[in-house]
């Protein structure tokens, strides 16, 4: 069997569904594939910036199943700092938390509406023409041909080794593991990041601990690493979850957790994120902040911007896509990576951590930094920080990596 499609979308995550939402809001004929079944969990810290609050205000999906925050508490060794969001000029003033379940459910929901065609259960792979070109997907042994397939896979695996858009071997990476508690705290105002981590040998983890409210009698609890760290390879994260869980317990009360604490790879970084006739979007680019884990707003904004690139010009929309993506985030996506390369040195780390909170003018820098309020239209002083930032690393990448201690 043969389809037409203008868009395929591989993957139903936040990504994948605000290209499908976009796109067929627009009358364009959209198919998406996720291998999972409707209402799947996706394993997350479940938190969303002000900026995702924007992405999802420009999609028209509402948040009245998230629970709303107002901003970010901090904590390094003993110094504690509560930061309200942002001024509410460029982002909205708040940020939510929104259990992945009932996200990703929303907002594939919201796709189907809009009128794109959601397959679920249904795995697809990019088709390739004879001159290399990507001509659609195929599904078993049925092929669909499309204009621009969209890959919106998440952590890079088959589809994206076909299309050549695995994680550069040569960048950091991270790893995260979270479960969810109950706490008389489940409706907090604020999410809480705790910046000084050390595993079950008191050894400092360039990473950092959450505790996310989600409203509904339960938290979020999770910890997440950078691969920039000695012994990383050896790392156990659920002994460094434990470790985590025992700094938390008493201030927010916690019971025993309420399901089997899981993993996942953060990808920061991809060789390709375009070609002929296809795109990646969301963390499949490795558009996933170095500096917090953080990609859902980096994942709608990118499908987003897919769809409307397409529906203006469908020839020009990959490299034009790669062109803008570039443009917006590169820079301090490069500078993060950079800087993850900075804290896997455990002196510089606990120098740059204490500072990071030392005083609330350059607190308020690490939340737009660690909310990923920053990008190359910032203005002001969290702008001009990171592009003194961008030219320090720069000189000192090359010493940074020679000297970083071996996983």
């Amino acid at each position: 069997m043969n389809e037409r499609v203008d868009i395929a979308v591989v993957g139903g995550g936040p990504a994948g569904a605000a290209t499908a939402i976009r796109a067929a809001r627009a009358g364009a004929k959209v198919v998406v594939f996720e291998k999972a079944p409707h209402g799947r969990d996706k394993i997350c810290g479940d938190g969303l910036t002000p900026r995702a609050v924007q992405a999802l205000d420009d999609l028209d999906i509402p948040l009245t199943d998230a629970h709303l925050v107002d901003g970010l508490r901090m904590i390094a060794g003993k110094r504690q700092r509560e930061l309200p969001w942002s001024d509410g000029d460029r982002f909205p003033a708040h940020g939510a938390v929104w259990p992945r379940r009932r996200l990703d459910a929303a907002l594939i929901d919201a796709a189907v509406e809009a009128g794109a065609d959601v397959r679920f259960e249904t795995e697809a792979e990019p088709v390739f023409g004879t001159d290399g070109a990507v001509t659609g997907v195929r599904v078993g042994a049925d092929t669909i041909d499309a204009d621009l397939v969209v890959a919106a896979t998440g952590a890079p695996g088959k589809v994206a080794r076909m299309l050549g858009a695995e994680r550069d071997p040569n960048e950091p990476y991270g790893l995260a593991i979270r479960s969810y508690v109950e706490s008389p705290r489940h409706d907090d105002a604020m999410i809480e990041a705790c910046l000084t981590i050390k595993d079950e040998h008191g050894t400092w983890v360039p990473g950092y601990g959450w505790m996310f409210p989600c409203g509904d009698g339960t938290v979020n609890i999770g910890v997440g690493a950078l691969s920039t760290m000695k012994g990383f390879k050896s790392l156990n994260l659920n002994h460094l979850l434990d470790s985590y869980r025992s700094l938390v317990a008493e201030p927010w009360q916690i019971g025993e957790n309420l399901e089997r604490p899981r993993a996942w790879r953060l990808p920061m970084s991809a060789i390709k994120r375009h070609g002929r006739g296809w795109v990646a979007i969301g963390d499949a680019a490795g558009l996933v902040n170095p500096m917090n884990g953080e990609g859902i707003d980096y994942g709608l904004e990118s499908g987003m911007l897919a769809a409307d690139l397409f529906l203006a010009d469908p020839a020009t929309a990959p490299a034009e896509y790669d062109r803008l993506i570039g443009e917006r985030f590169d820079d301090f996506l490069r500078t993060g990576r950079r800087f993850a390369f900075l804290i896997g040195h455990p002196r510089l780390m606990r120098t740059g951590l204490r500072f990071a909170v030392g005083t609330d003018a350059i607190a308020k820098i690490t939340l737009q930094v660690m909310g990923n309020l920053v990008d190359a239209d910032t203005p002001g002083a969290a702008g001009r920080t990171m592009q003194a930032a961008s030219t320090t690393l720069r000189i000192a990448d090359p010493v940074l990596r020679k000297t970083r201690a071996k996983a």
